[in-house]
């Protein structure tokens, strides 16, 4: 039921506030490559800015639409910034097999008010949690 909710109802209106430039605060966008289509996807993620690096924690861990995407080509896009200042940002992702993806959450969440929320309320649908790195090309 969570996930359906996700999937239909909050992913496309968080993507369609990231269109009208009205992003939420504590959101970041992802650009992938479908692994079947070759067509541009996008996932709304928690805003996991940490300088040039960028991290993303799966809450379906290797089910997860975007992951599989990853893992057929990790070249990734990130939009990140709110209003006039969102900038997209390219990047390689790869999977950290050896990190907690739990205390990669709570690190996260020293990030700010609105990045807390957005981790919080990810966490609650969490079902196999998986982190995944995005090293950032420099601005």
């Amino acid at each position: 039921m969570s996930r359906a909710l996700q999937q239909r109802l909050i992913n496309p209106i968080v993507r369609l506030a990231w269109d009208w430039k009205l992003p939420i605060p504590g959101d970041a966008l992802l650009e992938t490559t479908g692994r079947r289509t070759g067509q541009p996807r996008y996932t709304p993620v928690c805003d996991g800015l940490d300088g040039d690096v960028f991290w993303l924690v799966s809450q379906r861990g290797r089910r997860a639409d975007w992951v599989r995407n990853v893992e057929a080509d990790n070249r990734v896009r990130l939009k990140v910034g709110g209003g006039r200042r969102a900038r997209w940002r390219t990047g390689t992702a790869r999977i950290v097999e050896d990190d907690d993806p739990r205390q990669r959450q709570r690190i996260l969440g020293g990030g700010g008010r609105a990045r807390r929320l957005c981790l919080r309320t990810s966490k609650a649908v969490t079902e196999s949690p998986l982190t995944v790195r995005v090293d950032l090309e420099p601005v």
